[in-house]
């Protein structure tokens, strides 16, 4: 055998080397077991969990609808509909949007409401909101923006040398950021720079032999640490001001009509800080205990990101047009906050603002400037074509729309309000303590399959009249319940935010299970032993 052959059959031998780059921005997404890299273990676990909840979800619906329950018969199919959706996005017999879809199908066929209604909530705001960040995002991607960004961030001094403080380092930003700008905004803005210091970290592991050269780059701890800090974050971040979650404006609105107290933007971040400050602490270190990176030390990275930078050279004008585009959508986003911060949110020039800079629309026209902003005028080449914006995460998108759908469904037919007035009453709730605990976890539960928006808005209504009927100041309890419809952290569906980064298929759905429980947990503990205090020092409520 020659030499050249032998090199040749030791090639064929050694296996492939992963192309990270493509793995993790290529856009791919909800993959089905036979396009990930699995372990023996791992590809057992995960045919065993598909096939259970390909029959486990049909058999527990059908079960469930043919119970002798006391419920009115449209609630009784919803929740049978959507106890089996629930199953099929734990278990993923079926990609997770399809299995929205499949439920969405069974409610309109079993005639729990028209198609019209049920299908209105893929008109909402958020699902434009998810397009137009989708195409941004997309256009970062293309023209190497998320790369730029991600290595300015690993050149920062001491940032670069550790995965863990890549990860808190971005957990703060996500945090700052969301609580003026909308959370799924925060994320879809930073899951390119994400994504592109992934690649980074996972490149410079494949070439000092950390891992297999075949390996998986979206099955990395390291990886879904980062993304689950950039959702979770947003989750938290977008508590600290009264504009920093939908949910935030919805509870406070209640509030203040049902107590005639107003709550200022300084008393709102007064009560919400400590609980923010508390969470983020618990995010950062049960976050790299649950999901410990691969490797702690990167050592060298100051040179392997000066070669890089050196490489890029100076901004191209696609990627100085798709600053433009991402910093006008920015500027638009945030205006509103701004104007409440110098006029309040009771102010005309606020309400004139507000209600003409919606974020859907606002992220929709930013991303149309990226097919108007021309990189050669010459050739009428733009900076993005309708083939790269038509490869976005439609998925997510979808997965979504039916989230809301269900949310919509819950309150419409009176499901929600029957759930927790039927707890309240066999869990013998009586008092201000055991109300405010109820509260915030029926407010988690309720957000973990629907959005935290129809959380908010189906349970603060059940809480503030409840509280009423038991002459208990419904303050504390509301507040806590606002609070907590923020914290579904344990499926895809629970917030846009997890949505998101799920959509990039580096986060597997039990790993976001799992870590989902433990600060469902942790964030309920904390709101309903922080809220209270805060409440009473800052000197509102009954």
């Amino acid at each position: 055998m020659t030499t050249q052959e032998s090199e040749s059959a030791e090639t064929a031998r050694s296996p492939q080397r992963t192309d990270v780059r493509s793995a993790l921005l290529g856009g791919k997404t909800f993959r089905s077991l036979s396009e990930q890299t699995l372990s023996p273990r791992e590809e057992k676990f995960e045919r065993a969990r598909q096939t259970t909840g390909l029959f486990l979800a049909p058999a527990v619906a059908i079960i469930f609808a043919l119970l002798p329950l006391n419920l009115e018969r449209n609630q009784h199919i919803l929740a049978a509909v959507l106890l089996g959706v629930i199953i099929l996005w734990i278990c993923e017999p079926v990609p997770i949007p399809v299995g929205g879809l499949i439920g969405v199908a069974a409610v309109v066929i079993l005639g729990v409401a028209p198609a019209g209604d049920v299908l209105a909530p893929f008109g909402s705001t958020t699902i434009f909101t998810f397009i137009g960040a989708f195409i941004l995002a997309a256009a970062m991607l293309k023209h190497g923006i998320a790369q730029r960004l991600a290595l300015a961030v690993l050149s920062l001094p001491g940032v670069g040398r550790s995965t863990y403080r890549i990860i808190i380092a971005f957990g703060v930003i996500t945090c700052i950021l969301s609580a003026f700008v909308s959370n799924t905004a925060t994320v879809a803005m930073l899951m390119p720079t994400a994504l592109g210091i992934l690649a980074v970290i996972a490149e410079m592991m494949q070439d000092r032999g950390v891992v297999k050269a075949n390996f998986d780059p979206l099955r990395l701890r390291v990886g879904a640490a980062l993304l689950l800090m950039l959702a979770y974050g947003a989750s938290v971040g977008g508590l600290l001001t009264p504009v920093g979650s939908p949910p935030n404006l919805i509870g406070r609105g209640l509030i203040e009509e049902a107590t005639g107290t107003r709550i200022s933007f300084a008393q709102w971040m007064a009560i919400a800080f400590p609980v923010c400050l508390a969470m983020f602490i618990v995010l950062a270190i049960i976050m790299v205990l649950l999901n410990r990176p691969e490797i702690r030390q990167i050592e060298g990275v100051e040179e392997y990101v000066r070669q890089h930078r050196e490489e890029q050279g100076p901004m191209s004008r696609a990627e100085k047009n798709t600053l433009v585009a991402f910093g006008f959508t920015v500027t638009l986003w945030l205006l509103p906050a701004v104007v409440s911060l110098i006029g309040g949110t009771e102010s005309e020039a606020y309400i004139f603002v507000d209600d003409r800079l919606d974020e859907g629309i606002v992220a929709v026209l930013g991303a149309s400037l990226l097919f108007i902003l021309p990189t050669n005028w010459k050739k009428r080449e733009a900076t993005l074509t309708w083939s790269d914006a038509a490869k976005i995460d439609w998925g997510t998108i979808l997965l979504f729309g039916t989230g809301i759908i269900f949310g919509s469904l819950l309150a419409d037919t009176g499901l929600a309000e029957t759930i927790g007035t039927g707890a309240s009453e066999n869990l013998n709730i009586t008092n201000v303590a055991t109300i405010t605990v109820f509260s915030a976890v029926l407010a988690v539960l309720i957000s973990e399959t629907t959005s935290n928006t129809a959380s908010a808005a189906v349970i603060v209504p059940i809480v503030i009249p409840l509280c009423q009927a038991m002459g208990v100041d419904p303050f504390v309890p509301a507040m806590a319940a606002t609070f907590a419809a923020s914290f579904g952290f344990m499926l895809p569906v629970s917030t846009p935010q997890n949505a998101i980064v799920y959509g990039t298929g580096a986060v597997p759905i039990t790993r976001m299970i799992r870590t989902g429980i433990f600060f469902d947990i942790l964030g309920v503990i904390l709101i309903v032993t922080i809220v209270p205090v805060m409440i009473a020092v800052v000197g509102i409520g009954g």
